[in-house]
């Protein structure tokens, strides 16, 4: 369906019209293994604005299942944890990662600035050589019986924590 009424510009006037809006944080997947889940969280990360969307490995991804939004983001893929550490130089790799978390991502104070959040495979977690060089690694505390969350739900949370710190009123 289309929106009423049509925006009446190309999905690149749109990027360029956000730009200015995007948030200093960015989100990785790597080896998410779901098509459905990468389309999921880029349809997340639009709605929080996100800098960038990486996706770590040439498995392939569904991106109808963002709900177009693929359009309107930028979404750099590369082969590899060397390729996603290149592109990264310089920032904070923050890895959403239940069995390795070191405290919970309701305990954190400020994110830095342009932070990446990183999530992996609903199955495997991400890889312990990520984990080894991340700068932090935190958890979601999750109350019931599951031992984990889908990786899109996952990725809902870290954005709504870094918003709700990152728009902070006074």
């Amino acid at each position: 369906m289309a929106l009423f009424p049509p925006i009446d510009a190309s999905p690149e006037e749109v990027r360029e019209a956000l730009r200015p809006l995007r948030n200093d944080f960015s989100v990785a997947v790597v080896a998410a293994e779901n098509a459905f889940a990468v389309g999921a969280i880029v349809r997340v990360a639009h709605s929080f604005l996100a800098r960038e969307i990486i996706v770590v490995g040439r498995a392939p991804y569904y991106p109808k299942a963002s709900m177009g939004m693929e359009k309107f983001e930028s979404i750099v893929v590369v082969d590899d944890l060397e390729g996603f550490f290149a592109h990264v130089a310089g920032r904070p790799v923050w890895c959403l990662e239940k069995d390795r978390a070191e405290r919970a991502i309701t305990s954190v104070d400020r994110f830095p600035k342009d932070v990446v959040l990183t999530f992996g495979s609903e199955r495997f977690g991400l890889p312990a050589e990520l984990l080894d060089r991340a700068d932090a690694i935190l958890g979601i505390p999750i109350y019931g019986i599951n031992h984990s969350l889908p990786v899109a739900i996952a990725a809902g949370i870290a954005m709504h924590e870094w918003a709700r710190r990152h728009y902070v009123t006074a």
